[in-house]
């Protein structure tokens, strides 16, 4: 890792539905101001997503990149949207590497495309598509601890002016979002989005890791954990005195948190 590049910050986003692409909202809003908050234009980015899911984590070393439609059902400009970013085959090969020397087994596949979690969000945060991009996937059977144990493995990356983006969802119950009954966000969606608040800029690392059975109405915002996994390699990634900024909150449909934290 270079003494003299920036560092770069690691942050959590939530993508929400795809149509964050091409619908005004204060999360799409944020998106698109997201890199003139930054301290520098990074040379890469790592993007951490919630719908890439390996029993190990693997990294995407595809040069090219094609934009991939992972979802159904949305109106057709949404299909017609690329993301042309390039890959980052080094930067793939120098993440599996950090991992390999914590003793997690980790590796890379020559074919990737860009999945929504990554490409909703990052064409409105860097739109001329010119910073190059290298997924990893996430564990969905290791829990909140493993995760966080991989952002503190790649932590140097940041000081090697690589920008780690972990995208996900602060709540991801799709039954309540395609219920659509709800005339103002529930109970426990303010509850839970509360506590993860609180517990992140108070830097309550053991109650994060347990959030399972310490943040209240968590499984009833996360039915299935793997949209909150990326938070906690952005917090692994962090510096371990300083706590997380939530720099965006916002909830659409009622039930979709949008909230955003970054790590210094």
């Amino acid at each position: 890792m270079s003494d003299t590049s920036p560092r770069q910050p690691a942050l959590f986003v939530s993508h929400g539905s795809p149509m964050i692409a091409i619908e005004p909202s204060p999360a799409h809003d944020f998106l698109k101001d997201l890199n003139a908050t930054l301290p520098t234009r990074p040379r890469a980015i790592l993007s951490v997503t919630a719908h890439w899911m390996t029993d190990t984590p693997v990294f995407s070393a595809d040069p090219r990149p094609e934009t991939q439609y992972d979802f159904y059902g949305f109106p057709q400009p949404l299909y017609e949207l690329t993301y042309p970013a390039p890959g980052a085959p080094a930067l793939a090969e120098t993440a599996a590497e950090l991992l390999r020397n914590a003793d997690i087994p980790a590796g890379t596949v020559p074919q990737r495309g860009f999945d929504h979690g990554t490409w909703t969000a990052l064409m409105l945060s860097y739109p001329n598509a010119d910073v190059p991009i290298v997924e990893m996937s996430i564990q969905p059977d290791r829990d909140a601890a493993w995760h966080h144990r991989l952002g503190q493995a790649l932590k140097p990356l940041r000081d090697d002016n690589v920008l780690i983006v972990a995208s996900g969802a602060v709540t991801h119950n799709l039954r309540a979002f395609f219920q659509n009954s709800y005339d103002r966000p529930p109970d426990w969606v303010e509850a839970f989005t509360h506590w993860l608040h609180d517990a992140i800029v108070e830097n309550r690392t053991d109650d994060l890791l347990n959030f399972a059975t310490a943040a209240p109405h968590a499984h009833e915002n996360h039915p299935t954990t793997e949209h909150l996994l990326p938070l906690f390699v952005a917090l692994g990634a962090g510096t371990p005195d300083i706590p997380g900024l939530r720099i965006h909150d916002s909830i659409e449909h009622n039930v979709l948190a949008m909230d955003a934290y970054r790590f210094d």
